[in-house]
């Protein structure tokens, strides 16, 4: 138990680390370009769009998840089974029932999100439905719901907006050098040096930031919820199970994403050519070591 509660307050910190850091890169970045352009609009258009961005990323980023991952809502009655176990698990861990998806695709794969347990969701992939028994899906939403009850649903959906929304005011600022943006002073050869060096460092760091604040989510969380998960069901062959047909199977997954992939269970670019970039900064641990570990809890 002090684990955790280690854990979750970890992760509250994690979250307001994150909303900071945020906050420091695009205000920076305003500042720098209110700087050349010689433009203080800039400066403040930076504060208040990172405001604003930061309480819509806290409030609304489950929703933008979700129709990121084009997961459908449903009810008991449009699968009974499915809704059952989510029920009865969510029982056993002592959490409110989350609200229960399910997305498009035959990867076998889920994901959990939310601000917190009180408005937490779980969304499980249609391959998963057809291609895992019971004991099997009960392991990976234990796994899922393992994630509401650490409490660490907030900082990973949270940073699919802010990394994107980092990646995109990088993509605009550097057009803006090609476009004349926010007033350039074409004479100013000095200022167009130092806006083609500032857009060309946004262009290369941008999509770095992004992977960095997807391993500020740590491995080690899946790992935690995998252990978590076996504790809930006390039946660790389901997950194990689970997970080795996740790690034989290659069926792409169309709604993967790479500001997404932290998310889910494990890395939805099955079947998809996986750059040695992407492998370097991979947001899961290998499966045939979390499998390793579950069958060292069963002995």
């Amino acid at each position: 138990m002090a684990s955790l509660y280690t854990q979750q307050e970890s992760n509250i910190r994690r979250t307001w680390l994150l909303f900071s850091v945020f906050l420091v890169v695009i205000i920076s970045i305003g500042w720098a370009f209110s700087y050349v352009y010689n433009n203080q609009g800039i400066l403040w258009f930076a504060v208040i769009f990172s405001t604003i961005s930061s309480i819509i990323s806290y409030w609304y980023s489950d929703k933008i998840a979700l129709s990121m991952a084009r997961a459908i809502r449903i009810e008991k009655k449009d699968n009974p089974q499915l809704y059952n176990i989510v029920e009865n698990l969510s029982i056993t861990a002592g959490l409110p029932m989350p609200r229960v998806y399910i997305a498009p695709g035959q990867q076998i794969n889920a994901f959990a999100t939310g601000r917190d347990p009180e408005h937490a969701a779980v969304a499980v992939t249609e391959g998963a439905l057809k291609r895992l028994d019971k004991t099997e899906l009960e392991g990976v939403l234990a796994h899922e719901l393992s994630h509401v009850g650490n409490k660490d649903i907030l900082v990973s959906t949270v940073a699919v907006i802010l990394a994107g929304i980092i990646s995109l005011l990088s993509d605009m600022f550097l057009r803006s050098i090609f476009w004349g943006g926010f007033g350039r002073n074409r004479d100013n050869g000095r200022g167009n040096a130092l806006i083609v060096l500032i857009g060309v460092t946004l262009s290369i760091l941008a999509p770095i930031g992004v992977m960095l604040i997807q391993l500020a989510i740590s491995r080690r969380r899946e790992s935690l919820a995998d252990t978590s998960g076996v504790l809930l069901t006390r039946y660790p062959d389901g997950l194990i199970s689970a997970l080795r047909k996740i790690g034989a199977d290659q069926m792409p997954l169309a709604t993967a994403r790479a500001s997404t992939a932290h998310l889910w269970l494990d890395s939805p670019f099955k079947g998809k050519s996986v750059s040695w970039w992407q492998r370097l900064f991979m947001t899961h641990p290998p499966i045939q070591e979390r499998i390793n570990a579950l069958e060292q809890m069963s002995m």
